[in-house]
């Protein structure tokens, strides 16, 4: 496994991340106990979550990281932890109005505590806003942020879902308070989804924000089991978005043979080539899957290669502003 500093911190964390997501709904504990085991054998320490991970049942997934973490051999000293909060936790209506979507010092501060006794640690290295609430003032979370870094609850801060001029701000006003800022940003990003090129990544590249990238697989349809499915594949299948983008993934098919590599395993290769770029997330729902994508860090794709795939997959149209101007 090859690794990388966080954004402009000087954490070092795997070039993939094994997100969570699955852990809980579609993946059961002791499968989920395998990929994590696994995972760490094969020398990946950056682990993702949220706490509204689970869903219905949210919270789930923290708790059955908590308990692998639980069972010991150095678990939790080797993995770089990050989870998220923003969203409702549907298994605590305790908070009235203050549970509802959103950013806040009082949210920030009670997701916080239960995330940590869910997960059964005492600090999480990378705490993250799941998506940006701009009815709440920078002075106010970073007031938030700057206790709970105090408190060793949390080494890093993170945000997910923000454009790129919330990035701006937000590194703006972290300076003026004399705090690093943020160290992430977690973006969906794929080689069907190539728009946070335009302003997003030179925002986080000019600012040293690493880029987390989440569904680099565009749901699987990047899975090479979009045009052959197979059981148990999911969301790949939808076959609306399948027809709209068949010429494409037959193209990617045909190319990727070419190369000898798989669908999944190229397009997640393409995100480490990307500006900013930390990691992708690759949310494996078995083992089998997890190990599959460990190939991905060892495909170098040329500027021959890359060309290719820029024309099966075209770009939003250049950096900004020339892509709106000249």
């Amino acid at each position: 496994m090859e690794f990388t500093n966080l954004g402009r911190s000087g954490l070092k964390v795997s070039k993939l991340c094994l997100g969570t997501m699955n852990f809980g709904t579609e993946t059961e504990e002791k499968e989920a106990f395998k990929i994590m085991d696994a995972a760490l054998d094969a020398g990946i320490n950056f682990f993702d979550t949220a706490n509204v991970y689970g869903w219905e049942n949210s919270g789930r997934t923290e708790e059955i990281i908590g308990r692998w973490f639980a069972q010991g051999g150095g678990r939790r000293e080797k993995v770089v932890l990050a989870t998220k909060f923003f969203g409702e936790m549907k298994t605590n209506p305790h908070d009235g109005p203050n549970q509802a979507r959103g950013l806040s010092s009082y949210k920030l501060r009670r997701h916080l505590e239960e995330s940590l006794r869910r997960l059964q640690t005492d600090h999480i290295e990378l705490y993250q806003m799941h998506h940006v609430d701009r009815n709440v003032s920078w002075d106010e979370l970073w007031e938030g942020f700057r206790i709970a870094m105090y408190q060793g609850k949390i080494g890093y801060v993170g945000s997910s879902n923000f454009a790129g001029f919330d990035l701006v701000k937000a590194q703006y006003e972290a300076k003026a308070k004399g705090m690093l800022g943020l160290v992430s940003e977690q973006h969906k990003l794929s080689l069907l989804c190539r728009l946070p090129e335009l302003e997003l990544l030179p925002a986080a590249e000019e600012h040293g924000i690493g880029v987390i990238a989440w569904s680099p697989l565009d749901g699987g349809l990047l899975s090479g089991h979009a045009l052959h499915p197979i059981e148990g594949s999911r969301r790949s299948n939808n076959p609306e978005r399948v027809e709209r983008y068949r010429a494409q993934l037959e193209a990617f098919e045909a190319f990727c043979k070419e190369l000898g590599e798989s669908e999944a395993n190229v397009a997640l290769a393409w995100t480490l080539t990307r500006p900013a770029m930390t990691a992708p997330i690759i949310g494996p729902r078995t083992l089998e899957q997890l190990e599959g994508a460990l190939r991905a860090v060892e495909i170098q794709l040329g500027e021959s290669e890359l060309k290719r795939l820029d024309e099966i997959f075209p770009g939003p149209g250049g950096a900004a502003p020339k892509a709106y101007a000249w």
